[in-house]
């Protein structure tokens, strides 16, 4: 039995167990969670492909890393595993995500909103860098931006951004 970690060691743990797991389930690892709801606690494996995820993927990935998560034993806590497909309006996490989505439609929530009170933005992803991302704004920047101009949002002021693929 390995030392059990916490939090984002345990993500980062996960991570590494699940990724060439994935890899040879012909599926990319798209994210990895450790949370607590409630009294309950979370490890979510979020998988992804080109084509559709199915829950057959879902089982396959789940009974693949059941056994060498057992062993590697990185969680003190009781947990309940699940393994699922990011979902429409996917959370863009990690700069991976950014980079595959620079050109599409997201939405972007401010952990503090603007002087106006806005604190949602539905915008093209331009660009990005380890601090800040541009943006150009489609719908609700209230003045912040027109259409033919882009906005630089610090990283550290969002609280998340995820891909707006409801019009698509």
């Amino acid at each position: 039995m390995n030392k059990k970690t916490r939090g984002n060691n345990v993500v980062s743990a996960v991570w590494n167990l699940a990724h060439p797991i994935a890899n040879a389930l012909e599926l990319d690892l798209w994210d990895v969670k450790f949370v607590k709801e409630g009294p309950e606690y979370y490890l979510r494996i979020f998988i992804d492909s080109d084509s559709k995820i199915t829950l057959d993927d879902c089982e396959k990935m789940s009974r693949a890393i059941d056994k060498p998560l057992d062993e590697l034993d990185p969680i003190v806590q009781n947990y309940c595993l699940e393994v699922c497909s990011p979902g429409i309006n996917r959370e863009l996490s990690r700069d991976e995500h950014l980079e595959k989505f620079i050109g599409h439609k997201i939405i972007v929530r401010l952990i503090r909103p603007f002087d106006d009170g806005t604190k949602e933005l539905i915008c093209v992803l331009e660009a990005f860098n380890k601090n800040e991302i541009t943006v150009s704004c489609c719908d609700n920047c209230n003045g912040f931006c027109d259409s033919s101009k882009e906005l630089c949002i610090l990283r550290k002021n969002i609280a998340f951004i995820k891909l707006d693929d409801f019009d698509d």
